[in-house]
This record gives structure tokens, sequence and C-alpha cells, in this order.
């Protein structure tokens, strides 16, 4: 059990609270906001501070994007113009489809005449 000497004085730990709360706010206010000039670490990109683009930026942004939609397009039509067969899954949703498809499929692609 601790002895009345050793607990501490509930008015000299309120005076030293006090003390610790202003000098922990100076510390919080320096820091929040940092000078003009001084170099920044490493910050998120939503915090960085934003940097106009020149006109000779944006458009070479622009001609690349430009390019980038055009390739897809090409890619896109070539795609569709493929005579390579899309699988059937895609195309076609419930299993049963999938079994008759398959049945056409086989009477199509066999040898045998259908008169």
């Amino acid at each position: 059990m601790s002895t009345p000497e050793e607990q501490p004085n509930p008015e000299e730990a309120l005076t030293r609270a006090h003390a610790a709360r202003a000098k922990m706010a100076a510390a919080l206010d320096e820091d929040q906001e940092p000078e003009p000039d001084e170099p920044l670490g490493w910050q998120p990109v939503w915090k960085r501070p934003r940097k106009p683009k020149s006109k000779a930026d944006k458009k070479q942004e622009l001609r690349k994007q430009r390019r980038r939609l055009q390739d897809a397009g090409k890619r896109r039509f070539f795609a569709g113009q493929s005579r390579r067969p899309r699988s059937r899954q895609n195309r076609i949703g419930n299993a049963a489809a999938r079994r008759d498809a398959r049945a056409l499929s086989r009477v199509r692609h066999s040898n045998a005449w259908l008169w």
C-alpha cells in the first residue's frame, strides 16, 4: 500500500498538465503549415500542390491519349473481323442451350448428308 508521500499532489499534477498542454499546442501548430519555400517530403498525390501544365505538355498528352484510343479502336475492329470463332459459352447462357448447340454443331460439322 502506498503512503501519502508517494502519491502525487493533484494541484501539482494539474499545473504540470497545463504546462504540457501549452507545449503540445505550440508543437502541433508549428507543423501544420509548412513554409512555401521549404522542400516537402513525400506526399500522396491528392495532397501535392498543383503544378499547371504548359500548352505543349497538354497537347502532347492529348496526342498520346488520341493515339492510344485509336489503337484500341483498331484492335476492337479487327477482333470483330477475325474468323476465329468466339467461345460459345459467351453467347449461350444456360447448360441446356449449350447442350443443344453442341449437338447442332456436331450435325453441322459432320460429313453426313441431310436431305
